[in-house]
């Protein structure tokens, strides 16, 4: 049987690569890191439904993309045969929980994301009514806290907002590796390699409801191909897709060192037994 992680890594590089192929040749994508562009709807998103940052794929299932993973993963791994339920599984499933929070969430304060940012030359903005934007000090941004009038010691004296004018500052410039991606690769790819202790065990030796566990694994993993798909052809310059790619993929690798080396160290036993 073919290993069904070269399958997948297959998959998502297809995907990544033609669909941001397609949004090069095509100007179908948005820089989301220009701050004069970034709030306002994307071009396409009156003729293309995917295109609009609010489609439910990207409200409901993308922004909690690890989330959505895990629990498939627990799920599996719950009703999985009790020989499958191992401790490298688990451990792999908290390496790549981690490197999902030190990257978007925390890393001793900014997430390494946000730090990539600033780090090649980006900046706290927040987007006015009148439809400028200016910059703000960067806590606003790590802190995702909301702007509102009452900061007056940051605007100007002729500033007048409408009544309960309030404002998201976000950091833009700079690199803005793709999340997204970073995150739906790295899933994709996770989930992929935890289906293959099942698949390794006759279908019909299944639990009923590992079945139907698998069976949610793998329209996750579909589902997942596809945002990867609609992100990379409407969203973020293709350089930023492509780093997002690679992050996902290199954090996966991460945790396949451990069963490799032990690959290793059995097939140095065999060719040369003590």
């Amino acid at each position: 049987m073919a290993d069904v992680r070269l399958s997948a890594f297959v998959a998502v590089t297809s995907v990544v690569f033609v669909a941001t192929a397609y949004s090069v040749v095509y100007g179908t994508y948005i820089d989301t890191s220009d701050p004069l562009l970034s709030h306002l709807p994307h071009p396409l998103s009156q003729s293309i439904y995917w295109a609009t940052k609010s489609n439910f794929l990207n409200v409901y299932f993308i922004k909690y993309a690890w989330g959505w993973t895990s629990a498939a993963f627990l799920v599996s791994w719950a009703t999985s045969s009790p020989d499958t339920r191992t401790a490298s599984r688990m451990l792999k499933w908290v390496t790549e929980t981690a490197a999902w929070l030190v990257f978007t969430s925390w890393f001793f304060g900014p997430a390494l994301l946000d730090r990539a940012i600033l780090a090649s030359g980006g900046d706290c903005f927040v987007s006015l009514p009148s439809g400028e934007t200016m910059t703000v000090p960067h806590d606003f941004c790590f802190t995702k806290s909301t702007l509102t009038p009452a900061e007056t010691h940051l605007f100007s004296a002729s500033f007048v907002a409408p009544p309960g004018w309030e404002g998201k500052p976000r950091l833009r410039k700079g690199h803005d590796i793709s999340g997204h991606i970073f995150l739906l690769t790295m899933s994709i790819l996770f989930l992929a390699d935890q289906l293959r202790p099942s698949l390794r065990h006759p279908f019909t030796h299944w639990p009923t409801i590992h079945k139907y566990a698998v069976a949610a694994n793998i329209a996750l993993i579909a589902t997942w191909l596809f945002a990867s798909a609609t992100t990379s052809a409407y969203f973020h310059s293709p350089l930023e897709k492509i780093t997002g790619y690679i992050l996902g993929v290199v954090t996966f690798g991460l945790t396949q060192i451990p069963s490799l080396i032990k690959a290793n160290t059995v097939r140095a036993e065999k060719l040369h037994p003590s």
